[in-house]
This record gives C-alpha cells, sequence and structure tokens, in this order.
C-alpha cells in the first residue's frame, strides 16, 4: 500500500512539474480555397528528432485549437484530414504562443501538387492510428516484432505479446486478411519489417457487427501489416533437431519439420513432427499458426449443441494420459492450403495425420479425509496406448456480390485407439489397518468417427441495418468398441478379508449422435440509433447408447453370460426452439443492448432395456445485456450481463455403473435438473497514448443455482466410494483483476502493476 501511494506521489510530482514549464499554444486552421473554417483537423505535435508524437487534439467547429501543456522547444507541426491534404511545417515554439492562421488544400483541387515539408511518421485517420515503417529505425534484416517495438503506444514484451495503448492486441493481419491463423506473433515474427509499408492500429469490431452496421460494442484491439508492393510474396519455416541418450533409457529424440509459403493471397504450409521426448503434437502457438488444433475431439451436448473437448481427456471413452508422465512416440503431419481469387472466393483446405505410442509406470498416493476417519491408498499403474487419427477440413467462402455471400464448412474425423492399463492398489486406514487391495488389468479397442457440415447464408438489404442470415448444421458421431476387465478385489474388515469380488467380464459399447439445427436472423433499424434484431432456432438431435456386459463361462470358454445390472440401452430425442430478441442502441460515445432468448426444450430418455421412459418439457431462459461508454478518447467503461441454462448430458442421466474401478464406481442420476448461471462483468480501460499510461481494472461475479456437481458416499470400512451428480445450490464466485502501465522515458524503462 506504501509503495502504491509513493508511485502516485512520485507521478503527481512528476506531472506538476512538467505543468509548471509548460506553455498553451493555439490556433486556427481554414480552408484555402473557400476560406472557411474546417473542423476536426488533426493537429499534432512531433519531435524534431526522432518524430515521436508529443502532443496532438482536433479542431473545433471554428476551425480553432489549444494545444495544453506544451513544453518549449522545436517541433513538426502535422495538420491532417480525411478531405485535404496533409500540411507538416517546423516550427518554433520557444516563445510563440499562438500560431497564425493555416490554410488546408482540398485533394480535389490539389491535383499533382504535394506539399510536404518533412516526413510524415504518424497519422491518425478516424479511430485508426497509421505509421509509416520506413520513418522507425530497425536493423538490417530485422522481423516486424522489432519494427513494432521502435512504434511509440506499441509494447512487445519477452513473450511475444503484443499491446497496443496498453490493450492486448488479438489480432494481426497483413493487408487485411489473417495470417496463418489468429496467432498475433506468426506475422510479426515470421515477416521482415522492410516489407512492410504502414503499421495500421484499429479496434476491430466483430463479424456480426460488420455485416449488420450494428455495433454491438465488441472488439478486438487489431494490427493491420500493409505489405509494399513488390514485397506480397515469400517463404519461411522452421527445423528444430534434438536428440540425447538417457542412462538405462531408449535414446531420446525429437525433430519438427515445419515450411510455409505465400504469394499474395495463397498460402500454403506443411508440418511433420515426430519423436519420443513427450511432444503430443504441434504446441499451443504453432496449432494456431499452422492449422488449427490437433489434440480436439467432437461430443454433443443434449441441448443439441457440438462441445470440443481435448482429446487424452475422459470424454468419448478416450484412454486418459498425460504427456507430463512418461513419453509418447509421435508422428504428426499435415498441410494446409487456403487461397482468394478476385475477393469474392476463399477456399481453405488442411488434411492431418497423428499417430501416437505412449508408455508410462505411474505410482501415486492419495490420502481422503472422512470426520476422523482416513483412507490411504498407494498404488502402480502401467499404461500403454497405441492410437492414430486422420482429419479433414474443408472451408469455402463465396462474396456472390456486394449484398449476399454464404460459407460452407465441412469436416471428417476418424479416430482409432488399442490400450492396455494394469493396475494394482492397496487402501489402509490412518491407524495402518488394511481395507481394500485391488488388482484390475483393462484392455480396450475403439473406433471412432466424427463428421460436421456448416452452411451459412448472409444476405444485406438495401437499406441500411436491415439483414438476414441463415444457418444450417449436421453432427454426427459415432463411437464403438470392446473391453475386456480382469481384476481381483479384497475387502477387510478390522484388519481380516470379509469379502472377495472376481471379475472377469467383456463389454461392448455403441453410441451415435445425430444433430441437425438451422438458424435464422433478422436484424431491422428503427431509428438512426436504435436497431432490433429477432432470431429463431430449431433444432432435433437423435442418439443411442447401447452396453452389453458379459461374464467369462469356465465352461464354455467364452465370454456368454449377460450381466443385467451393467448392461442397458439407452436411446435419446431432443427437440428444442429458441426464439429470441435483442434491442441495440449506438451512439458515438455510448452503445448497448438487452435481450433475451427463450429455449422450448422436449427431452426424451428412453431406457430400452427395461422399458422406462424420462420424459421432459424445458423453458430454458438466456437473457442477455451489455453497455459500453467511451466517456473520452481512449477511455472505456463495459458491462455484460448473460443468463445461461446448462443441461445435463446423457452420462450423467443414466443409472449405469461404471465398474471399472470397483473401489471407484460411478453411476447416474435420472432426476437430475437443468442449473442456471448468472454471469456479471464490469470493466473499466483508459490510455493516455501521449504520456505512455495505461490502466485497466474489472471484476466479475458468478451465481449458479441447481448447479450439477458430484456427490460422494464413502463406506469408511471398505473404502469403497460411489459418486452420483447431484443439484446444488449457494454457488458463487467473485474475482477481481486490474493493472497499470507506465513509461519513464528518460531511463527508457517500463513499470507496471497488476494485482
Amino acid at each position: 500500500m506504501y509503495k502504491a501511494i509513493l508511485t502516485f506521489i512520485v507521478l503527481w510530482m512528476f506531472s506538476f512539474t512538467v505543468h509548471a514549464q509548460s506553455i498553451n499554444i493555439s490556433g486556427s486552421v481554414n480552408d484555402a480555397n473557400e476560406n472557411k473554417p474546417v473542423a476536426n483537423v488533426v493537429v499534432a505535435l512531433l519531435t524534431v528528432k526522432d518524430s515521436i508524437l508529443t502532443k496532438f487534439t482536433r479542431t473545433d467547429k471554428d476551425g480553432k485549437f489549444v494545444l495544453k501543456n506544451v513544453l518549449p522547444g522545436k517541433y513538426v507541426m502535422m495538420k491532417s484530414h480525411p478531405y485535404f491534404a496533409d500540411l507538416l511545417e517546423d516550427v518554433d515554439l520557444t516563445q510563440t504562443t499562438e500560431l497564425p492562421l493555416s490554410g488546408l488544400i482540398s485533394k480535389s483541387k490539389l491535383l499533382q501538387e504535394i506539399i510536404v515539408k518533412t516526413g510524415n511518421p504518424i497519422k491518425i485517420k478516424g479511430d485508426t492510428t497509421i505509421y509509416t515503417a520506413d520513418s522507425f529505425k530497425v536493423s538490417a534484416n530485422a522481423n516486424v516484432e522489432e519494427l513494432l517495438k521502435k512504434l511509440p503506444g506499441i509494447q512487445v514484451d519477452k513473450n511475444g505479446e503484443i499491446k497496443a495503448m496498453g490493450e492486448k492486441v488479438e489480432k494481426v493481419l497483413v493487408d487485411g486478411e489473417e495470417f496463418f491463423g489468429d496467432d498475433p506473433g506468426m506475422a510479426v515474427k515470421n515477416l521482415r519489417a522492410d516489407a512492410v509499408k504502414e503499421v495500421q492500429v484499429f479496434d476491430k469490431k466483430s463479424d456480426q457487427a460488420e455485416f449488420t452496421g450494428i455495433d454491438d460494442g465488441k472488439t478486438q484491439k487489431t494490427i493491420n501489416l500493409k505489405l509494399k508492393d513488390d514485397r506480397k510474396t515469400g517463404h519461411f519455416g522452421k527445423v528444430d533437431v534434438a536428440g540425447g541418450t538417457i542412462k538405462n533409457l531408449d535414446p531420446r529424440y525429437n525433430s519438427n519439420l515445419l515450411f510455409s509459403t505465400f504469394k499474395g493471397k495463397r498460402k500454403l504450409t506443411a508440418f511433420l513432427l515426430n519423436g519420443n521426448t513427450g511432444q503430443e503434437g504441434l504446441n499451443w502457438q504453432d496449432e494456431q499458426k499452422y492449422g488449427g488444433n490437433d489434440n480436439m475431439s467432437m461430443e454433443m451436448d443434449d441441448d443439441g449443441d457440438v462441445m470440443f473437448m481435448w482429446r487424452g481427456g475422459t470424454s468419448d471413452d478416450e484412454p486418459y494420459f498425460d504427456p507430463q508422465n512418461g513419453y509418447i512416440n509421435n508422428v504428426n503431419a499435415g498441410v494446409q492450403y487456403s487461397n482468394k481469387w478476385n475477393d469474392k472466393t476463399s477456399f481453405n483446405f488442411s488434411p492431418k495425420y497423428n499417430s501416437q505410442r505412449y508408455e508410462n509406470l505411474r505410482k501415486t498416493f492419495s490420502q481422503t479425509q472422512i470426520g476422523d476417519s482416513s483412507l490411504i491408498e498407494n498404488a502402480s499403474q502401467q499404461t500403454n496406448i497405441n492410437r492414430y487419427n486422420y482429419k479433414l477440413k474443408a472451408i469455402y467462402d463465396v462474396k456472390i456480390d456486394s449484398n449476399n455471400s454464404f460459407k460452407l464448412t465441412a469436416g471428417g474425423n476418424f479416430y482409432h485407439t488399442a490400450s492396455q492399463e494394469a493396475r494394482q492398489s492397496q487402501t489402509n486406514g490412518n491407524s495402518g489397518n488394511l481395507k481394500n487391495t485391488s488388482l484390475r488389468n483393462l484392455t480396450t479397442n475403439s473406433d471412432k468417427q466424427a463428421s460436421s457440415g456448416n452452411l451459412i447464408f448472409k444476405h444485406k438489404f438495401q437499406k441500411a441495418r436491415r439483414t438476414l442470415s441463415i444457418t444450417a448444421d449436421w453432427n454426427s458421431l459415432n463411437n464403438e468398441g470392446t473391453n475386456f476387465l480382469q481384476s481381483i478385489n479384497q475387502s477387510y474388515f478390522a484388519g481380516q478379508p470379509s469379502a472377495a469380488q472376481e471379475l472377469n467380464q467383456m463389454k461392448d459399447y455403441t453410441s451415435a449422435t445425430q444433430n441437425i439445427s438451422s438458424k435464422f436472423s433478422y436484424t431491422e433499424p428503427i431509428s438512426k440509433k436504435y436497431s432490433f434484431e429477432v432470431a429463431y432456432k430449431l433444432a432435433y438431435n437423435y442418439g443411442t447408447n447401447s452396453q452389453l456386459t458379459y461374464s467369462y463361462s469356465a465352461a464354455s470358454g467364452k465370454y456368454d453370460f449377460t450381466v443385467d445390472s451393467l448392461s442397458n440401452e439407452f436411446r435419446q430425442n431432443i427437440v428444442q426452439q429458441i426464439p429470441s430478441g435483442k434491442i441495440s442502441y449506438s451512439d458515438k460515445k455510448l452503445k448497448f443492448n438487452f435481450g433475451s432468448g427463450f429455449g422450448f426444450t422436449d427431452f426424451k430418455l428412453t431406457d430400452i432395456t427395461f422399458g422406462k421412459d424420462y420424459i421432459r418439457h424445458f423453458t430454458n431462459f438466456f437473457p442477455a445485456a451489455s453497455l459500453n461508454f467511451t466517456y473520452k478518447a481512449n477511455h472505456n467503461f463495459r458491462v455484460n450481463y448473460n443468463g445461461n441454462t446448462t443441461q445435463p448430458t446423457i452420462n450423467q442421466l443414466q443409472p449405469l455403473r461404471n465398474n471399472n474401478d470397483y473401489y471407484n464406481q460411478y453411476i447416474g442420476n435420472p432426476d437430475l435438473k437443468p442449473s442456471f448461471t448468472n454471469a456479471l462483468d464490469v470493466s473499466h480501460w483508459s490510455s493516455d497514448f501521449i504520456k505512455d499510461i495505461w490502466m485497466y481494472q474489472g471484476f466479475n461475479v458468478r451465481s449458479t443455482s441447481n448447479s450439477i456437481t458430484n456427490n460422494r458416499v464413502i463406506n469408511v470400512d471398505s473404502g469403497k466410494t460411489v459418486s452420483q451428480p447431484i443439484n446444488t445450490n449457494g454457488n458463487i464466485s467473485v474475482s477481481f483483476y486490474g493493472g497499470m502501465s507506465f513509461k519513464v522515458k528518460k531511463i527508457d524503462t517500463r513499470f507496471s502493476m497488476n494485482p
């Protein structure tokens, strides 16, 4: 606290000192041809030595301006307006406080005449700041990242994260297009600085806002690199090769080969990764650079929506493994091609292949406290996994004319997994008395296919902000497999054997999910500042889930005895209708919107084996509201609220036990209710471009009713745990974040505080 107060005092004293020595400069600007005042002219002061922007303002309706708190000295003064030629002139402000009248020449009158008295390194055009790249000196063969570090108002940290005016840069475009994905580091690290003509910094609106013309207040800080005409082609790549020996282990090696080429709108990337050091695939940064994520799998939820889960997790019966434990023999290869013709048609295609072999011996120690008692488990587990997958994805985007466009996306993923897991464990009480022992061997073979298609049609009417968009989605997920379970489980009471169970079972399982949905959205302007949006979504989801468990028969030597308690077949049908409406207001400083969607869901889960239906009708509520207030330049206040309903998944609903781990079993709950979450986010951001100071603050609140969580019932005597999902209330979370950063130019040092 004392340090924060001291920092504030130092900053205040520094500001007071500057103001005490400064002067105010005034002047006026008119149209040289018509002799009329010109409003909204950007008047900027640049240092003579290195053209750094020190002050700027705009002229009022009478063409007058005032630059406050200017340190006396020699400057370059720039006057800029979209309809007039830029005027730059040297000024000596050691004594002068009032400048003579300046006249601007209209671009339409200028023709071939050029009025430039010095360089023009920075221009401010509307909400866009434009840097002329050649005006900032960098070393020979420097990349764009080094150039950005030279630009006032832009910072690049040691990890390559870019901030402009204190805000994180989310996108870096090259000539207005994404450059091999949306990772900002891809372009700035691989393009040469001398290939860049201009660096443009602006707040990019959301895709929906750009299409409808209705500003929803959602923006991303964006940098656009405008290349020189003779430098719109190139090649770059990356080669990493490493190897070495480890005592008592096989030699370790890793090789990454990545190559990319681009010419105009055409881009082609190929990569090959091979090794056994634990690298599962492309790292997160390379995933974004070279064509998407190879470690994701698709899953449907019971709302009919598609979820993407990390492969390697517990979804879709994929065996879990952590690449940081053990070693992976990995082959990962792929190609990505993209092109755009006539600024109307674009195509993207990316086939990929991944193969993994994983071996790991893991020993664990865990302790569970239950009142005054505790359960202490020591376990050893050997895991072997061999799997591969193929992935295909294609995107075809066509702009039919200025008012119509459509986009088609199709994908297919094919997985095969073979795994074997051997585990032995022993559980004791806190006094050392034996609770249970378990010996288990689990073998699994599974195949999975996921397919998807998406079509979006957009139409703009002649009237501004009147639009229509239609979306159609199809998704399919099929999974089938067989596993063999052999286990010996011994329970103890008072240190003596009490009960034993020996299992030798085979499970055949199949699941299939089909989802078809369609949505239309229509926007209509109500007035100059108000707009209305109405939407309707219809979705149909059909799924089956079957599990047949057989016990081994010594008489026949086959798995031919059905275990009814572990066998079942389910079928689900879900029809969902979601009408929604939203009103939006947009002004120069204030933007807000509010509305809600209502989900009417008919849910039917049929237990075919026992002839029982679980029929439900839900009415879900999806309220949302946001406010964006820019009370002055580079000062922004935002409020966002949304409410969301989450349905329980089929795995949480179906009452089937999973007995792969006898002493840790999971059972579904068909009586689960959907949960509802209220979320409120408030944030503030401000930046002083001239002083190179920025700060931000924010907090969020989350409250969930009927939250779905797991209830565990633990038998202290045997150590057996049964988990089941239940609904709970009283789930509230609150968080705060903030930060401040400023630069002391005399010592070229930046100070940051981030509570």
